[in-house]
């Protein structure tokens, strides 16, 4: 019987995953590359795990851990797409990524002994990296369209919690194969890896349709400002005017040029006043609209969905869900 290491399927199923991102983001202008290209690097590293301890071909083992080091900068980049965080050239930004590559085929020639350790410090370090980007929440994110907030924001913290979840599955690899009996050690690597990759595929097609992800809200809000409060109006202006809400692609940055505001004044009077995101702020006019019609005409939701700015049922029914407590459908019954 022909025998299929796990890993193999695994990178089956990353692959499908891939092509149908790829699919979905046929018409976008500028894809998030860095999240494809962390998903192709992860059906790469699951094939040349199903080699290794699947097939006994040891020969891989000299470029996994370069590959290995390549994931987490390409974590960081597809993140960092969707946040304003340097204004370094992209060549300066590509080297700065390799560095983590470099080091590791330095310590091949040098001292391979220092590798695991190495790649568990470029995991934890780039996880950490991550994690501070979303520090301030998704208002951070000024380049992603607000729709999708949730399922981003959830991928984001999933891709750097894989990253923290490998360095932990290596050092006790590492520890594993130090001590006197490490018959352990191929299975921590065969289901702390896949797992890893599953993880990190999954959340970089999420992440990859560049929508923000939602923000924690504070605990207690503090006291606004005068100048939250002519913020606020200017933005509210925006809406009830011209309608910016029904933008599908409308994003922080974009709304800060529309309103000759600074984006993160305007994130701060939001939290500061209404206690929410502006992810939700924008969301609340769209299903405050979305009401209005379902009320007023016989429009299909689906149709109500699209012209008020939503592009997915998912976000549009838990958006609608969040400011109602009713589906679209139920609401307009109710109303009906």
């Amino acid at each position: 019987m022909l025998f299929i290491p796990l890993p193999f399927v695994v990178a089956l199923l990353l692959l499908i995953l891939f092509v149908i991102v790829l699919r979905r983001n046929e018409e976008d202008e500028e894809p998030n590359r860095p999240f494809l290209l962390l998903i192709l690097l992860s059906v790469l590293q699951s094939i040349l795990s199903g080699l290794r301890w699947g097939y006994g071909v040891q020969a891989v083992a000299v470029v996994a851990p370069v590959i290995a080091a390549i994931v987490p900068p390409l974590a960081y980049a597809g993140v960092s797409r969707l946040v304003k965080t340097s204004r370094r050239p992209l060549p300066v930004r590509i080297a700065l990524h390799a560095v983590p590559a470099a080091l590791i085929l330095l310590l091949m020639a040098a001292w391979r002994d220092a590798i695991d350790i190495a790649l568990v410090l470029i995991f934890v370090g780039y996880a950490l990296a991550i994690l501070l980007l979303m520090r301030p929440g998704a208002d951070a994110l000024w380049l992603a369209p607000f729709e999708g907030a949730v399922p981003a924001y959830r991928a984001i913290i999933f891709t750097a919690a894989a990253l923290c979840l490998s360095a932990a599955v290596d050092t006790f690899v590492f520890l594993d194969l130090t001590s006197a009996h490490s018959e352990r050690a191929l299975t921590l690597i065969s289901i702390g890896n896949l797992s890893v990759l599953a993880i990190l595929g999954i959340a970089a097609a999420a992440a990859s349709r560049s929508r923000a992800p939602a923000e924690t809200a504070e605990t207690a809000p503090r006291p606004e400002t005068s100048e939250d409060k002519e913020t606020i109006a200017a933005v509210d202006a925006l809406m009830e005017t011209r309608k910016l809400y029904r933008d599908a692609n409308l994003n922080l940055d974009r709304l800060a040029r529309k309103a000759g505001i600074p984006a993160r004044q305007i994130s701060a009077a939001i939290n500061r006043a209404m206690d929410k995101n502006v992810s939700q702020y924008v969301n609340d006019y769209r299903i405050g609209e979305a009401c209005r019609l379902l009320a007023a005409t016989e429009k299909p939701v689906t149709e109500v969905m699209f012209e008020v700015g939503f592009q997915t049922k998912s976000n549009f029914n838990r958006e609608f869900r969040r400011v109602t407590d009713m589906t679209p459908v139920a609401w307009r019954q109710r109303k009906g």
